[in-house]
């Protein structure tokens, strides 16, 4: 059950690593490392997660991901075509923070999961 946790993270830290070279580098870097922290806190510190202060900011995180989803979403039609986020750094951006808030709620339906037993 841990590599369930640890292959997304390790998806969010390559998307983390390709953007060394972008201007706003630091912002992107933050947005993908911290769905990676919470997928390897599942792996590895599960109870962690699911205490209340774990839970309490798990939770917050979600949110602010929810937020920055609809603030990133990709406006150009058809956004998800090869041909499209090949050329538009704003589709390819979006769907990053796409792919990362699935991550977290990965993460949050795994905590639960987990609770229920």
């Amino acid at each position: 059950m841990r590599y369930l946790y640890v292959l997304p993270g390790l998806l969010m830290l390559a998307f983390a690593a390709v953007q060394y070279n972008d201007p706003d580098a630091p912002l992107w870097i933050i947005i993908y490392l911290t769905p990676a922290a919470w997928a390897f806190m599942a792996a590895f510190r599960l109870a962690d997660v699911r205490s209340k202060t774990g839970t309490g900011l798990l939770w917050l995180t979600v949110v602010v991901g929810a937020a920055a989803v609809v603030y990133y979403w990709p406006t150009m039609p058809g956004f998800w075509r090869k041909e499209v986020w090949r050329v538009e750094e704003t589709a390819r951006e979006g769907m990053g923070v796409m792919i990362g808030q699935l991550v977290l709620l990965a993460v949050l339906a795994a905590t639960w999961r987990k609770s229920a037993r």
